[in-house]
């Protein structure tokens, strides 16, 4: 069975990419932090942090997909939050490569981020080809940590492999879209309801598949991936897909843009207003004519299992209580 190394193996994608290599006949090999948890019954590699990272962490891995980063947070406490993710997203990206590279592994998939090219679409989807516009530092470090791998694929002839996924969604998500569906399942109203921007989005399992299919595909090195769901909803059909599914309408205010963007003026909070009023669309074209790969998810299927998940949750949690 060919051996697959991860990093972040424990976090939210990591757990769904596990289940796909072994659905897909791989076994995982797992690099954690020490003192997580870990499943057990998986092999796990345990690491105080990837600055500790060598080779044998990779013994007999075929190829390695790096998931370990420091994520995008909305108000970081950091001193200096682009030397903090540099640190973690760039040196510690090319030092999983190289310890990858020296155990024999011959491919290296680096799980970047749509922020590595922008924010907000330029009025079309954006494709693999456009210029990097990184709109902050975590997109800057993943800009830089994708153009070094390049550049140390290039010199070593390490096979590298990058997949850029735009917002992630399913089971256990965390941050802005859980506390969309606490909004939805409280009954919030959201002034959304006139808002017409597009935002492409995965579902976790689709992205955990295709990257398996980075990982293994003859045809995937030296590749960009964009990989998305392929559909596209506008926001407020999202929150109405949402509310579908957790069994609460929602109830959508249709307040116009432009009023958003002048209370969001007035608030301080321009930047979380213009992501919520603007557009990102995807286009992932390119996995599916070069390497054949496919979702087996809809979006409605994926938020449909998410929102299960949820009231999974909630119910659970209320037993608990009670």
């Amino acid at each position: 069975m060919e051996r697959v190394g991860m990093t972040g193996a424990n976090g939210f994608v990591g757990r769904a990419l596990t289940r796909a290599l072994l659905k897909a006949d791989a076994w995982p090999v797992s690099v954690v932090r020490e003192g997580v948890a870990f499943e057990p019954g998986f092999e796990a590699v345990h690491l105080r942090s990837l600055d500790a990272i060598t080779p044998d962490a990779f013994e007999g891995c075929a190829s390695v997909v790096h998931l370990a980063a420091r994520v995008h947070v909305m108000s970081d406490a950091a001193t200096n939050p682009l030397a903090e993710f540099r640190a973690v997203n760039v040196d510690g990206a090319l030092k999983a490569a190289d310890a990858a590279r020296r155990a024999g592994a011959t491919r290296f998939v680096f799980v970047s981020s749509i922020k590595a090219l922008a924010e907000l679409d330029p009025g079309r989807p954006l494709t693999e080809t456009d210029a990097r516009n990184p709109p902050d530092p975590y997109g800057i470090s993943k800009a830089e940590a994708e153009v070094k791998l390049q550049e140390y694929g290039a010199r070593t002839g390490l096979e590298i492999v990058i997949a850029r996924p735009p917002l992630v969604y399913g089971p256990e998500v965390r941050a802005n879209f859980l506390n969309m569906m606490r909004a939805i399942a409280k009954g919030m109203p959201l002034p959304i309801g006139a808002i017409d921007a597009r935002r492409s989005m995965v579902y976790v399992d689709n992205l955990a598949s295709a990257l398996v299919e980075c990982a293994r595909h003859e045809r995937a090195p030296g590749q960009i991936f964009h990989i998305t769901d392929v559909e596209d909803p506008t926001v407020a059909d999202l929150v109405l897909l949402l509310g579908k599914h957790l069994n609460r309408p929602a109830r959508l205010i249709p307040v116009p843009a432009s009023v958003l963007k002048t209370l969001g003026r007035l608030t301080g909070k321009t930047t979380q207003i213009d992501r919520l009023t603007g557009s990102l669309r995807v286009d992932s074209n390119h996995i599916r004519d070069v390497l054949g790969w496919r979702p087996s998810f809809s979006l409605d299927a994926g938020l449909a299992a998410t929102a299960a998940w949820y009231r999974q949750s909630v119910s659970a949690l209320s037993g608990t209580r009670g």
